[in-house]
């Protein structure tokens, strides 16, 4: 683990991820945590986010700014687990430049429900061994 990540993903930047000011706009930094997240679920957990019995809301998400970026580059992203529950996990996330300096770090809370319901239902199966995966040590 670096940093103490379990998992890393290299975003691109996108050309309009840069808002008036020249730098990358925050909201970005929400839907990169957001990316890196469901793509971790959805390869390594199995998560189908169309037809799935089972799906993750955001209940709570925060970011921190550390400096600046900007198009064109990309994004070194490291994700962990902080907390896993019988139906919720809290992630950590830090967002790297190709420097190495850190970008922007945050946490994000999903909740898992039954898609009809919306009820809380347990984490299990291969979803819950893909979320074990990143929890440190």
């Amino acid at each position: 683990m670096v940093n103490g990540y379990a998992h890393w993903q290299t975003v691109p930047l996108r050309w309009k991820d840069n808002d008036v000011y020249g730098h990358v706009n925050n909201v970005v930094h929400y839907s990169l945590m957001d990316t890196v997240i469901n793509t971790w679920l959805i390869e390594q957990g199995g998560l189908d986010i169309e037809a799935g019995a089972v799906i993750g809301l955001c209940v709570e998400s925060h970011c921190t700014y550390h400096s600046s970026v900007s198009f064109p580059g990309s994004l070194r992203v490291g994700l962990r687990v902080a907390h896993l529950g019988k139906s919720s996990v809290r992630y950590e996330i830090g967002m790297y430049a190709a420097d190495e300096s850190l970008v922007a770090e945050g946490h994000f809370v999903h909740v898992f429900v039954d898609r009809e319901s919306r009820r809380p239902t347990p984490v299990s199966g291969k979803l819950r061994e893909a979320l074990e995966a990143l929890l440190p040590g």
